[in-house]
């Protein structure tokens, strides 16, 4: 399928947001955050994750709400990825020989909000830039490339770190600035050539009249109940997704140890999982076409479950790579999925309000995700053991989500 101008921009942000994702939420910055010695276990890194999911859920559907007016929605997009990218930049200036963690902790998290809060605006441009009959596949493809053109800066970073030493941060730092140049570069192109084209008119009193278009929509949600249903399922299997995701380094270091946990070999292997994700992204649009989005999100909710089951089980790195490539094959599909899923839910003038609680419903359910595996293995002293708590999570997820119609059905029930 060729994409067109706006929308070949519009994935190019996937291209740069995904190298944050890679570098910051899943493998450089667990490992940096682990230097510092005041500090008693990379799986603490889940309550910041908590406390950054919590305050970009409580700004999101406000913002949203904000942007559907006529020529806000770029505006607030723009804020946000230059917020992220200059935290991101900042991250290379605190060093664990300081033991200042805190301030790390500090710019991540502004960091995180920044990356978030884009994506809200990021997401709702899909329905701006492209149809209802194409969304599945622009979606699927902005994850599948964001995936591969991550390879890229991560790849150098990974080099870099090897040659100046894997347990020297220098390497680690530099990363970081390769990773918050990348995503500004590659933020340009949208908002050189992607337009809002559905929006609400301006008028008096925006914040005002935002927060009670805001208060309207939620009580009147009965009238969108294919849209709430969606959103309780997704609030629950999106969890897993996003905890797993940033998880997995500081859970694969505390079950293996760090004295018996190649650091190089896990690097490698997370950046193996990105090309591997790249064609399954790929195929599970092409898959969505023949047999709906919603079977295929299905198929990579049961995915995940038998992933987390698997996990339990690693004893080495080389089980992280099976396990790795287990999570990789489904990691794009659902998130792609679900956002193009939900985008043919919602009216189209109030996407920014939508995407506002899509974000919303996903950024609580991180909190959870994060906080019950980094309270399980303070409890029970096993990182083993809170893998499988998150399994729940992803079981009432598939629960809800089955109950929902095939897109054909859609306006019929809507």
């Amino acid at each position: 399928m060729k994409l067109s101008k706006e929308e070949r921009s519009w994935v190019l942000y996937d291209c740069g947001n995904s190298a944050y994702s890679m570098a910051v939420t899943t493998a450089l910055l667990p490992i940096v955050f682990g230097m510092f010695d005041n500090v008693n276990s990379s799986m603490d890194l889940g309550y910041f994750n908590s406390i950054a999911s919590i305050l970009i859920a409580i700004l999101s559907p406000i913002l949203g709400t904000i942007a559907d007016y006529k020529d806000k929605k770029k505006r607030f997009f723009i804020f946000f990825a230059i917020l992220g990218v200059v935290a991101t930049f900042a991250l290379a200036f605190v060093s664990p020989s300081s033991g200042q963690w805190q301030l790390l902790i500090l710019f991540f998290i502004l960091s995180a909000i920044g990356f978030a809060g884009a994506n809200i605006f990021y997401d709702a441009f899909i329905v701006d830039v492209t149809s209802d009959e194409r969304m599945d596949k622009v979606s699927t493809t902005g994850f599948a490339f964001g995936y591969i053109c991550s390879v890229i800066p991560f790849g150098i970073s990974l080099a870099l770190i090897f040659f100046m030493g894997m347990d020297k941060a220098i390497g680690y730092q530099i990363g970081f600035i390769i990773t918050a140049l990348w995503w500004g570069l590659l933020t340009i192109p949208l908002i050189r050539d992607v337009k809002q084209r559905h929006y609400i008119e301006p008028e008096p009193r925006p914040v005002f009249n935002s927060f009670k278009r805001l208060a309207n929509t939620f009580s009147n949600i009965r009238q969108h109940k294919i849209v709430f249903i969606f959103l309780l399922g997704y609030f629950f299997y999106i969890d897993g997704v996003d905890t797993i995701i940033k998880m997995v380094v500081p859970y694969a270091t505390s079950v293996l140890g760090k004295d018996s946990l190649d650091t190089f070999m896990l690097l490698g292997i997370l950046l193996i999982i990105q090309v591997i994700a790249f064609p399954c992204a790929i195929l599970y649009g092409t898959l969505a076409k023949k047999y709906s989005a919603r079977a295929m999100i299905i198929v990579a909710i049961i995915t995940y479950i038998l992933s987390c089951i698997a996990a339990y089980f690693i004893s080495s790195v080389w089980h992280i790579f099976i396990l790795g490539a287990m999570i990789g094959s489904a990691q794009g599909g659902i998130q792609a999925l679900s956002r193009s899923y939900f985008a043919k839910l919602i009216p189209k003038e109030k996407s920014n309000e939508f995407f506002g609680f899509y974000n919303i419903f996903g950024k609580f359910s991180a909190i959870i995700g994060t906080f019950v595996m980094s309270l399980t293995t303070t409890l029970t002293g096993n990182a083993k053991y809170s893998i499988l708590s998150i399994i729940p999570l992803f079981v009432i997820g598939f629960a809800i989500f089955i109950t929902l119609p095939k897109e054909k059905y859609i306006n019929a029930n809507s």
